[in-house]
């Protein structure tokens, strides 16, 4: 894929950090877009500066409908709206962005929220792809984007944090992701696939989470939620639009496999040069003393 002038991109999550920036500048790139995400009020604003982009080739074409990720039913009804409302039978591009991160413990922990994480980390990114990637192949030229995180190969925020839930999912989004690769070769070979994986980026994650996993909007308010989450979106060495740009550059290059941020690509090394280690405290002591991902060990 050359261009994504005239394209139609599908973005799941896109009310809010690398799922808004996606949008936002796939639209002044000159697709039409087709978003989705839980909070209406966010969503409409995402939609909004998509249209008031500055494009040679006119306005934008955008749909967009509250969706949870985690309902193949909702999925339906996005797709089946998006269609209609941009006068298109096909899509080229599916970014399936959508996710939340709670450290639950499975041993210990509140079952519904480990259950609640993965069910949108992973199970949101296969209804997903199970909806719109037919779209996807009925199109002439077409990539699937799925956003997994730097704990789809290392899954840990240190050797004292309980954190299965999401690893396991972004796991799972990493394996999807590269079987797929095969699986388009060999079915669909004009349909591109890659996998992102950010490392700590500046967005709205952590009161999000919280908002969504106890139905609760007013929790985001909270005194404790609201200094965690300011804290990590301020601190963060990467910005949700640097994270989005290097994304669609990746996609354009033809990138499999998307690093996003200096602390994921130092990690992944770290990983493959000492994999035996790479759950042993020595190993986060190693990565506090490279200056990354600060928040990862705490």
């Amino acid at each position: 894929m050359e261009s994504f002038e005239d394209k139609v991109a599908v973005v799941t999550g896109a009310g809010s950090g690398i799922g808004r920036e996606l949008a936002i500048q796939l639209a002044s790139r000159g697709a039409h877009l087709a978003l989705c995400d839980l909070d209406s009020s966010s969503l409409v604003e995402t939609a909004e500066r998509c249209l008031a982009q500055d494009r040679p080739s006119g306005p934008a074409r955008v749909s967009h409908s509250v969706c949870d990720v985690t309902d193949e039913a909702q999925l339906e009804q996005f797709r089946d709206r998006a269609l209609t409302g941009l006068g298109v039978d096909s899509v080229n591009l599916l970014f399936n962005n959508a996710g939340i991160g709670m450290v639950e413990s499975f041993i210990n922990g509140d079952r519904s929220l480990w259950e609640k994480t993965f069910d949108v980390c992973w199970q949101g990114v296969y209804l997903s792809s199970r909806v719109f990637i037919p779209l996807v192949v009925a199109s002439d030229e077409g990539h699937v984007v799925n956003v997994s995180s730097i704990n789809g190969f290392w899954a840990s925020l240190g050797p004292n944090r309980t954190h299965t839930s999401y690893a396991a999912a972004k796991f799972a989004v990493k394996g999807f992701s590269e079987a797929l690769i095969a699986e388009f070769r060999v079915h669909a070979p004009h349909v591109g696939v890659s996998v992102v994986m950010p490392g700590h980026i500046g967005t709205g994650i952590v009161a999000n989470s919280r908002m969504i996993a106890t139905g609760d909007p007013a929790v985001g308010a909270l005194p404790e939620v609201a200094e965690r989450a300011a804290a990590f979106r301020n601190e963060a060495p990467t910005s949700a639009a640097q994270a989005a740009s290097i994304i669609l550059d990746g996609v354009l290059a033809g990138q499999w496999r998307i690093l996003v941020g200096d602390d994921a690509q130092l990690l992944d090394q770290m990983v493959r040069d000492d994999p035996e280690a790479a759950y042993e405290p020595e190993f986060i002591e190693r990565i506090h003393q490279a200056g990354v991902l600060q928040h990862l060990v705490e």
